[in-house]
């Protein structure tokens, strides 16, 4: 974390600190969230768990059938084995840095055409794409790396802070659901894509504000009332027809 991070991280608790209060039956609470300045503004890391995390976790354990065979996930693997288990045959990993000692292959996912085609069964892409600016370039790969009828199964971000000093400069785009179902089906021609919205306002309002799940009710984070594109959810499966031959 470099000295710009911390300050801020310290500036935010010292805010966070001056609006805290104690309600009438000693509940802990966050003021009326007016002010302009959040909580904190790296997600809430370091403190709990990231709210957006919630319905990615959420998400994957509910279609965890695809996770299956062999599996490339994005900077690390540990979705893939927490929701892949006993059937993930191989986990692999693509990173940008070849420092990282879990990556079996190193590079763009954008231009990765040294990764042979139809290797994966699955792809887990988590919280990705919003930091690839070729975003259509990046979908064609996972289309060719995919074997027929291999699946993607990714979350993209709706609404979000992307004011963190580490991952705010990288951060090109949001998506809306039609958003996300047009790219991935130009992506997947003849294939399936089914596209889910994933949370609602209050989940919305508190992660922006930098809440983690363990400050806010469960009940209400999950409550099927206020529905918004928090997040997409996406599972995109490569056709077995003969003329599915997209080209990057």
């Amino acid at each position: 974390m470099t000295m710009s991070t911390l300050n801020q991280v310290f500036a935010d608790f010292v805010a966070f600190r001056r609006r805290r209060r104690v309600g009438p039956d000693g509940d802990k609470c966050f003021g009326d969230l007016r002010s302009p300045v959040p909580v904190a503004r790296a997600y809430g890391w370091g403190r709990g768990k990231a709210i957006d995390r919630v319905f990615v976790e959420r998400f994957l354990s509910a279609r965890a059938e695809v996770i299956q065979g062999r599996v490339l996930e994005i900077g690390d693997n540990a979705y893939t084995l927490a929701y892949g288990g006993a059937k993930v045959r191989q986990s692999d990993v693509l990173h940008v840095d070849g420092s990282n000692p879990k990556a079996t292959f190193v590079g763009d996912l954008s231009r990765c055409d040294h990764i042979p085609d139809a290797l994966f069964d699955c792809i887990v892409l988590t919280q990705t794409l919003q930091f690839i600016y070729d975003t259509p370039a990046a979908l064609a790969q996972v289309h060719r790396l995919l074997k027929p009828d291999g699946a993607l199964i990714a979350t993209f971000p709706g609404l979000s802070q992307i004011s963190d000093p580490m991952w705010g400069p990288s951060w090109h785009w949001g998506w809306s659901p039609r958003q996300a179902t047009s790219l991935l089906q130009t992506a997947f021609p003849g294939g399936r894509v089914e596209v889910e919205t994933l949370g609602n306002r209050f989940a919305a309002v508190a992660f922006l504000y930098g809440l983690v799940a363990e400050e806010v009710d469960m009940e209400q984070l999950l409550s099927p009332l206020g529905t918004c594109a928090f997040l997409i959810g996406v599972v995109a499966t490569r056709s077995t027809g003969a003329a599915d031959t997209t080209q990057c």
